[in-house]
């Protein structure tokens, strides 16, 4: 077996996991941005999932550009991602001058970030679709076929994982569960801030650190993160984690 093979089972088996125990949305969110780089020729990769009333939140990154860009689609109302949370399908463009005419505002402030191509897969399940997983490359036009498919494989994994979550079968419940992970992910951005300040990390690193500390602790970043606001974990001690 290949090192991407076996990278690929087992982002299978961690995103399967969340079918049989209990699990960290915020951290599994991270796991299928962080991997979808790590497998797919993309350079970055984001999540966006939908609040109570409908409207996308990033929830996840890879990296500070990442997560920038995606902040900035929706503050533009403009970029693949919400034409694939809307259509629930994927889009992408065959190349710069197709994403330039379709949407010219988003695809300039992603060039200044440094890519050259963006497409978003959705995140989609009997019908309803519950977030986008965005890809990000520093070339232009989209993943292989192949590439596309597996990202794609990832999405639904991850996104029967939310929906199962302790049986969840009410969209009312599923509604809650996405607000309580957007209120997590909020303190989360804080956190990396604070920890950003007390320590000289970058924001990516103190994400990182957060992670990290959460794991070998078994605790939710949730909780990590206002621990570090309030004082209670040490900013030093994360910074050798």
């Amino acid at each position: 077996m290949t090192s991407r093979e076996h990278l690929l089972a087992r982002t299978f088996v961690d995103l399967a996991d969340t079918l049989v125990a209990d699990f960290d949305v915020i951290d599994l969110l991270h796991t299928l941005a962080t991997r979808s780089t790590e497998l797919l020729d993309a350079n970055a990769a984001g999540i966006m999932l939908a609040d109570q009333r409908g409207s996308l939140r990033v929830m996840a990154s890879s990296t500070e550009e990442a997560r920038l860009l995606e902040l900035y689609e929706l503050q533009r109302n403009e970029g693949p991602c919400l034409d694939c949370f809307h259509s629930g399908a994927p889009v992408a463009r065959a190349d710069l001058d197709a994403m330039l005419a379709t949407w010219p505002v988003f695809t300039k402030r992603m060039r200044e970030l440094g890519f050259s191509s963006a497409q978003a897969l959705p995140m989609r399940l009997h019908g309803d679709t519950i977030g986008v997983l965005n890809l990000f490359r520093s070339r232009p036009g989209p993943l292989t076929e192949s590439d596309l498919w597996i990202g794609q494989a990832m999405a639904h994994v991850a996104t029967v994982g939310l929906m199962q979550e302790r049986s969840i079968a009410a969209s009312e419940q599923l509604a809650e569960q996405l607000q309580a992970a957007l209120s997590s992910r909020v303190l989360l951005e804080q956190a990396k801030g604070v920890l950003a300040e007390r320590t000289g990390l970058s924001m990516d690193e103190s994400f990182h650190a957060m992670r990290r500390y959460a794991r070998a602790n078994q605790r939710r970043l949730g909780e990590v993160a206002a621990r570090i606001i309030d004082g209670t974990v040490d900013a030093e001690a994360l910074r050798g984690t």
